[in-house]
């Protein structure tokens, strides 16, 4: 693989006051997909730099676009990990078919983003609660004004080192049910991580920070009546000691911190339903006090306690507004799997070599 170096390495910032998704390591990955020319072509590392593309490149006009997340760590052996990269981009292929885009070799990805990460070790934070963010997208770039698949496709992997995705880190979050707006409709794109999907929700999510929530809680397009996901996170409630989550209905994203929290919870004898859940049954649950606890998971926040929940003229004030027992466990299990504090049984840890 071909690597091109910057002459002189950025200055990095403070590892202790990183936020989310404000510095950018010194290099990234490109590869470009030309069908005339038989396809990918080569990966190659290059400087971060800006992308130089045609007025009338494709995903500007029609946004055939998908991205991924996932993080890598390094323990205080030096050793450097990441938390199952293999099945994001098996889920990048998924989301690349659903937008007629071309799917990716999975082997040659992975080395190239491991040659990437290992070239910016440097950039990866170790203190408690930070990781080397990394992020692969893909865009059409031909440039056309017509609407019909790319021919051609950018693939790029951005890396940077971060913090809390929330300010107020762990503090439980506030929520607002959205019953005006859809994010993702049955047979749509919602199973997709494709870049419309997030542009469609920011109006919603703008309303609620105007109001002082964190995050809207999404309803299902068709009736208003089922709890689906939040803008960044796959949704979880503990009712009556029942971890319940939404079912994977093709509506709503097949989140990876979703599937690990499912396996662990269940190897550790917990009972998990994968079901739809009504808003009716949530709200009834909390009037009964059987509404336990309630989280969000992600690979930004990897899980996030939701302490408040407004729905109509009701607030749901979840465990008095404190992280949950389950929820804390369950923070601690997933983290200390990805830093590797705590063995790994699943094998989803990867190492960098």
């Amino acid at each position: 693989m071909k690597v091109t170096l910057v002459k002189e390495r950025k200055q990095k910032p403070d590892f202790s006051n990183l936020g989310f998704g404000k510095y950018f390591t010194d290099h990234m990955l490109v590869m470009e997909y030309d069908d005339s020319k038989g396809g990918w072509q080569e990966p190659e590392i290059i400087p971060f730099d800006d992308f130089k593309i045609s007025p009338a490149c494709c995903s500007l006009h029609y946004g055939q676009g998908i991205f991924e997340g996932l993080k890598a760590y390094k323990n205080d052996k030096g050793e450097i990990t990441m938390f199952r990269p293999r099945d994001n981009f098996i889920r990048m292929n998924k989301s690349a078919e659903r937008l007629c885009m071309a799917k990716v070799d999975i082997d040659v990805v992975l080395k190239a983003l491991s040659e990437l990460v290992e070239l910016e070790k440097d950039w990866i934070p170790t203190l408690p609660g930070t990781s080397l963010y990394i992020r692969p997208f893909m865009f059409g770039s031909e440039a056309f004004l017509g609407v019909h698949p790319s021919k051609k496709f950018l693939f790029s992997i951005i890396l940077s080192p971060v913090g809390s995705y929330y300010a107020h880190g762990l503090e439980p979050t506030a929520l607002i049910v959205e019953d005006v707006y859809t994010r993702a409709s049955i047979g749509g794109t919602g199973e997709a991580k494709c870049m419309g999907n997030y542009a469609c929700s920011l109006l919603a999510g703008e309303e609620a920070k105007k109001k002082g929530f964190d995050q809207v809680l999404w309803l299902d397009g068709e009736t208003k009546q089922y709890v689906t996901e939040v803008g960044s996170m796959n949704m979880f409630f503990v009712i009556d000691g029942v971890v319940c989550t939404a079912e994977l209905d093709g509506s709503i994203l097949r989140g990876i911190t979703r599937d690990s929290a499912i396996q662990v919870l269940k190897k550790n004898g917990y009972k998990v339903e994968e079901r739809k859940i009504s808003i009716a049954e949530v709200v009834a649950a909390y009037k009964n006090g059987k509404l336990d606890e309630a989280f969000g998971t992600g690979t930004a926040a990897v899980i996030s306690p939701v302490g408040t929940i407004q729905y109509k003229n009701e607030t749901l004030t979840i465990n008095n507004g404190k992280m949950g027992k389950i929820t804390e466990w369950l923070y601690d299990q997933i983290t200390g799997i990805q830093t590797q504090r705590l063995p790994d049984p699943f094998g989803w840890v990867y190492h960098v070599e």
